[in-house]
């Protein structure tokens, strides 16, 4: 990485940078602010993701910053989780920033090695909407959708497979709702377990897996069977 481009790009003041920065596709981001760094340094600092919030979510200038235990972020943090909400989780065309802050929590949490019960992380995802106004059950809805989301973008791989057991291991709490468990995600969680890693099983733990999900699922897809 050099210090700076001595091309006609680089010569330019940096806002205008900025705001050729911000029109070419975000998949090119990483990659252009590897270049040299003093790109590095307009990707590090605040004016090039508010520019990009500008933009591309005029409204979003206006959004007042909300209670509960999910903070809103700096720039940077608010551009992910916008466009979080627009293109990972589905919300009827809605883009609601506070969706992508959730997204993003619940995603480094299940990241941590030390992760909290997903009880836990699902009442706080609970909390943070029913703080922000949301009924119950659009809470419970949202928080769905959420670990849907997150869970469908993991990676396949070992650490994920573990992360899935674990999920599936994890006691059954019986909670009041909204706080109660989504069965939507705990379906998904046993069927990404049984199609995407199903060789990563040992023969009894597949079995001690399936036995499981048969307590809580009847009848469990053909597409679980065999190993």
């Amino acid at each position: 990485m050099t210090d700076r481009s001595d091309g006609p790009i680089g010569r330019l003041p940096e806002h205008l940078i900025v705001e050729i920065f911000i029109r070419l596709p975000v998949s090119e981001w990483v990659q252009i602010a590897c270049v040299n760094k003093q790109w590095a340094n307009i990707f590090e600092g605040d004016c090039l993701w508010q520019t990009a919030i500008a933009r591309n979510w005029p409204s979003a200038g206006l959004q007042k910053r909300w209670p509960g235990p999910i903070p809103r972020g700096s720039p940077r943090r608010r551009f992910q989780a916008l466009y979080v909400s627009e293109n990972l989780v589905p919300s009827g065309g809605e883009i609601d920033e506070l969706v992508g802050h959730t997204y993003l929590y619940l995603k480094e949490q299940l990241e941590r090695p030390a992760m909290p019960p997903s009880s836990i992380l699902h009442g706080t995802i609970i909390d943070q909407f029913i703080a922000c106004g949301k009924t119950g059950e659009k809470a419970h809805d949202l928080s769905s959708k959420i670990w849907l989301a997150v869970i469908d973008g993991l990676e396949e791989n070992q650490k994920t497979f573990l992360l899935l057991k674990h999920l599936a291991r994890e006691g059954e709490f019986f909670l009041p709702f909204p706080y109660s468990r989504s069965y939507k995600v705990l379906w998904r969680v046993y069927d990404k377990l049984f199609t995407d890693f199903r060789d990563c099983f040992s023969g009894a733990d597949y079995h001690d897996a399936l036995s499981t999900a048969k307590s809580r699922f009847q009848p469990v897809p053909s597409t679980w069977l065999g190993h």
